[in-house]
């Protein structure tokens, strides 16, 4: 098992970026490193240690990549039934997948309201066309779990999308499909995890069009970092009581940042302390533990010479 010790010691040994060659053209998103190579029609994903919040990357947490990367491949293999784009995992923190092109929104789906959804809500706002019941609370929730679409933003926030806004960028017939892809994954996802003690309350989807015209999930997978998570057993107490949800998710950063720092991505971002990235770093592998239902294991040594060793390229 894992200790605090060991997240403290390798706070440094985090992988920032990677810069290998002979995989091929190199795109940098704010957590994964894409290299694609359009004559095997395949995609190299790796899932850096960079943490980013309100779309800024604040720093790296200590194994988070190879968190993302395994919960991600886990996920695509639990749910095999909706097409997906991964092919393999070739070492802890990568992702072989096929190439597909991405469509330009993603597809959130809601089962509490929280987040940023409770806090447009509270502001009386309705970006999303959704006209929900007045006098509900904060974590309450929803009757049926609910379909929040946003833009897929290159840089910057992701902004809220209403449904026929989303129609003048996708055809209705692939988005309508998309929807259904996403509620069955969702269901699947919400299954898992109940009977892990867990909520998933919310998760974003993005998908992409195959060479063949397919439609499959691209990206990631009810990771921390596209979900929320909470502990089962203490929901209803702590929603009766209005105290926080537990969480094992990326909105303890985002908690922080809003509570410690008020800070909610507008100017310089502020640096994590390292009493939150060891926090962060436990919350990510407890997650993977509960989900997975097996040991974090890691491994000695500096994570970018394990991958140019799996993948056999040089830097």
């Amino acid at each position: 098992m894992i200790t605090e010790q060991t997240i403290r010691n390798n706070i440094s040994n985090t992988v920032k970026e990677t810069d290998f060659s002979g995989l091929g053209e190199k795109y940098k998103g704010k957590v994964r490193d894409n290299y694609t190579d359009r004559k095997s029609n395949r995609r190299t994903i790796i899932a850096t240690d960079r943490i980013s919040a309100f779309d800024v990357v604040l720093g790296t947490i200590p194994y988070k990549g190879q968190v993302l990367n395994q919960l991600a491949a886990f996920w695509f293999n639990e749910t095999k039934d909706v097409p997906n784009h991964f092919i393999s995992s070739p070492d802890p923190n990568v992702m072989i997948v096929k190439l597909c092109k991405p469509f330009p929104v993603e597809v959130v789906v809601r089962q509490h309201i929280t987040g940023s959804l409770w806090r447009e809500y509270e502001k009386e706002q309705d970006s999303y066309g959704l006209k929900l019941p007045s006098g509900m609370k904060k974590d309450q929730k929803l009757e049926i779990a609910i379909i929040t679409p946003s833009t897929k933003a290159t840089a910057g926030h992701d902004m809220p999308m209403k449904r026929e806004d989303v129609l003048k960028l996708i055809p209705e017939d692939k988005y309508r499909q998309m929807e259904q892809m996403a509620l069955k994954l969702f269901a699947k996802g919400t299954e898992i995890a109940a009977a892990r003690g867990l909520i998933l309350v919310d998760t974003k989807y993005e998908f992409g069009e195959t060479a063949d015209g397919s439609i499959a999930v691209i990206d990631e997978l009810h990771t921390p970092d596209s979900s929320r998570y909470w502990i089962k057993e203490t929901y209803s107490e702590r929603y009766a009581k209005g105290e926080p949800q537990q969480m094992l998710d990326k909105e303890y950063i985002r908690q922080w940042l809003i509570k410690e720092k008020n800070y909610m991505g507008n100017g310089p971002a502020p640096e994590l302390s390292e009493e939150v990235i060891v926090q962060a770093a436990k919350k990510y592998i407890e997650l993977f533990e509960l989900i997975t239902g097996k040991e974090f294991e890691t491994t000695e040594g500096n994570v970018n010479e394990r991958m140019k060793k799996n993948l056999g390229v040089n830097a």
